[in-house]
């Protein structure tokens, strides 16, 4: 059986996740400082430096994205979410005044889907961080579309190196819309090419052909 290539699924844009999608499937395994509102039977043994039976009330536990959102959903809120420090006002406020400057790669690479991940939770602070992520993808949107258009004429490394997973994608695209420009303007793009359809029906009738 002939080896199929792979094709990259994209994320989902919003609140809702694409398993099918090896970004979100990464991203649904970033930890949340949660805190236990219930008491957790028998599970003490999750606790590393933990001698006791039961996991109580009050405890706080990083537990993976994926599994939070289970036991936040529903009426019965299990575990409460801590925001993480680049949701914050503090972080917030910086994103304001420059989004260029901060380097998303290194602070959380799924910057903006793990950020509307985070509206799932019933916070105060939602609308505010729904306008901060809004704000600084419009901020960064411009250079980094700029750079993509640039990337044969100047070392645009150091700028990608701050990207998030989104805006790598988003630069790949820049520069993929770049090379198919540059073919057109060549002529490369009106070359006409046997599909492979094509090229197997051939393949097969010179097969019956030598029978």
């Amino acid at each position: 059986m002939a080896s199929q290539e792979y094709s990259p699924v994209a994320a989902a844009v919003g609140m809702d996740e694409n398993f099918l999608s090896l970004d979100d499937i990464l991203m649904s395994q970033e930890k949340l400082t949660s805190r236990v509102e219930t008491v957790f039977p028998r599970l003490g043994f999750l606790e590393k430096n933990s001698e006791e039976t039961d996991i109580s009330v009050g405890t706080k536990m990083e537990i993976p994205l994926w599994l939070v959102k289970g036991l936040h959903d529903g009426k019965r809120r299990i575990v409460s979410v801590e925001l993480p420090k680049i949701y914050r006002e503090g972080w917030r406020t910086v994103f304001s005044a420059d989004p260029n400057v901060v380097d998303l790669q290194k602070l959380g690479p799924y910057y903006y889907s793990l950020g509307l991940q985070m509206l799932h939770f019933d916070s105060p602070e939602n609308l505010e961080i729904a306008q901060t992520l809004l704000q600084t993808y419009v901020g960064r949107f411009r250079r980094i579309m700029d750079s993509s258009q640039n990337a044969y004429n100047e070392d645009v490394s150091a700028l990608v190196e701050k990207l998030d997973v989104l805006e790598r994608s988003l630069f790949g695209a820049g520069q993929a819309g770049l090379n198919g420009f540059q073919c057109w303007e060549k002529g490369h793009a009106s070359r006409i090419t046997a599909s492979s359809l094509v090229k197997n029906y051939r393949k097969r009738k010179f097969a019956d052909l030598e029978v």
